[in-house]
């Protein structure tokens, strides 16, 4: 069956915002018709800084990794913030990967660099082997790094010439205190498995080859050949990352190891058509992928008692139910403890400490990595620090300043009301009637203080549901 309005809500919060929708945007959502909801939605998600903001941090784990290394953190912030800018304005996603691959100049001013200086080598360079690894999983949705030391084995159909002839376009690329840039007297050479000796590589493409350019920077040549239009992968690639930003599952699995000549599930080869049609508008894909019927299906089926087989799963017959990124359940805590939207008009002070409570918890919780689709089920050690952390504790506390349950205990005008809040702003979804029931009479025992500290209690046990975790 369909899902209901809030949880689609919810969907895209967590998949665009890494939060859940705070109660002030479930009531300016419920003030508008049924029909007009999800356009209404997605226009204000894509208004708002948070979502170019929590989308670029997915990116850019994808585009240069999660390694430290000499990748220092400011200039991975700088990287960041361009990402974030150009999903911000909209800018054509074929444009922002030529960018990346082809960019020049010093990173300060030139943030995009950042892409080619985070596999620096000290003393040799950069490293044209992990550009090529990276350039072919985050832009094509192939593993060609497999083939970096021996030809493909059995169904793998990449040798190793292919990729070093690729890493070739990198060869020129010169690191200095000046900058990135392209020094014509630099090559690259490899030495392949049972030479003696390297060799120098041209710089070839492994595939339709009649799309590369022949005049331009070896890079500049690379990004248009792998942007090109009729160069398939690349739509299919983002098409699939995309999907699985929404879904938390890619359409195709790993995420970043497409067959290049299929076979294709069904709507991908429809939605990387349309994707180019339309210059590469990364946000109409995400409007695109949210308005079909299989995002906006229910997680449970029809019947209680029939429960969903494999195959149905399988068939994306039911929304899939995944546990919730370590930074989406962070960012959910903290936008539950507070009725207000806690985005780019919150106080600076509050969105510094909000990143750093974030940040906390994922260290303590374990980072997903760099794609963290589909992920083990939930350890002991990260229940009870749910349960007990300090993050829990310091925004849900009664003396928090921004406690939603205080506030609901002082605001709301009967039992009953407060109830339904605390679950709207917890769970995105209205209480049964067995569970507003049971709640709205064990308020009506209490009074006074007794009333918020009750209150409170709600909203932290809310917060443990099980169903808290999940993106359903």
């Amino acid at each position: 069956p369909p899902a209901d309005s809030l949880t689609i809500a919810r969907r895209l919060a967590l998949a665009l915002t890494g939060s859940i929708p705070s109660l002030q945007e479930i009531r300016a959502l419920e003030s508008l018709a049924e029909e007009q909801r999800l356009d209404w939605w997605l226009a204000h998600l894509f208004a708002d800084r948070r979502t170019s903001d929590y989308l670029a941090e997915r990116f850019v784990r994808v585009f240069v990794g999660t390694d430290a290394g000499p990748f220092i953190s400011f200039r991975r912030g700088r990287l960041n913030e361009w990402v974030a800018n150009h999903l911000h304005d909209n800018k054509p996603y074929d444009q922002m990967a030529r960018s990346l691959i082809a960019s020049e100049g010093v990173w300060t001013t030139n943030p995009e660099v950042n892409f080619i200086t985070a596999t620096l080598v000290p003393m040799k360079g950069v490293d044209e082997s992990k550009l090529t690894a990276r350039v072919s999983r985050a832009f094509l949705g192939v593993r060609m790094d497999c083939v970096e030391c021996h030809d493909g084995k059995l169904d793998n159909p990449w040798k190793q010439t292919d990729f070093h002839q690729m890493a070739s376009f990198f060869g020129s690329a010169r690191v200095a205190l000046t900058g990135v840039s392209e020094d014509a007297k630099l090559s690259y050479e490899y030495r392949y498995l049972r030479k003696k000796e390297a060799e120098p590589v041209p710089a070839v493409v492994p595939w339709h080859s009649e799309l590369l350019p022949d005049e331009g920077k070896p890079r500049e040549r690379l990004a248009r050949w792998i942007t090109a239009d009729e160069n398939r992968p690349f739509a299919r690639a983002t098409v699939n990352r995309v999907w699985a930003l929404l879904f938390n599952k890619p359409l195709v699995e790993p995420v970043d190891d497409i067959p290049l000549e299929g076979p294709f599930p069904p709507g991908l080869e429809i939605l990387a058509d349309d994707f180019t049609a339309h210059g590469c508008d990364l946000r109409r894909l995400f409007r695109v992928i949210a308005s079909t019927r299989v995002f906006q299906l229910a997680s449970q089926a029809a019947d209680p008692d029939q429960p969903l087989s494999a195959e149905a799963e399988a068939h994306w017959a039911a929304f899939p139910m995944t546990r919730l990124r370590p930074e989406q359940m962070a960012g959910s805590v903290i936008q539950a403890a507070s009725l207000a939207t806690l985005d780019e008009d919150t106080s600076v002070f509050f969105r510094i400490k909000r990143g750093a409570d974030v940040a906390n918890f994922v260290k303590r919780y374990g980072d997903t990595g760099e794609d963290g689709f589909e992920g083990p089920s939930a350890t002991i050690p990260q229940r009870r620090l749910l349960m007990n952390g300090t993050l829990l504790r310091e925004h849900t506390q009664p003396t928090a300043l921004l406690a939603a349950g205080s506030r609901i205990a002082l605001l709301a005008p009967g039992n009953s009301a407060a109830v339904e809040a605390a679950y709207l702003a917890v769970l995105t979804r209205r209480p049964t009637a067995v569970e507003a029931e049971h709640f709205t009479a064990m308020l009506g025992e209490v009074r006074g203080n007794t009333r918020a500290a009750a209150m409170y209690d709600l909203c932290a046990n809310l917060l443990n549901w099980p169903a808290f975790s999940w993106n359903n």
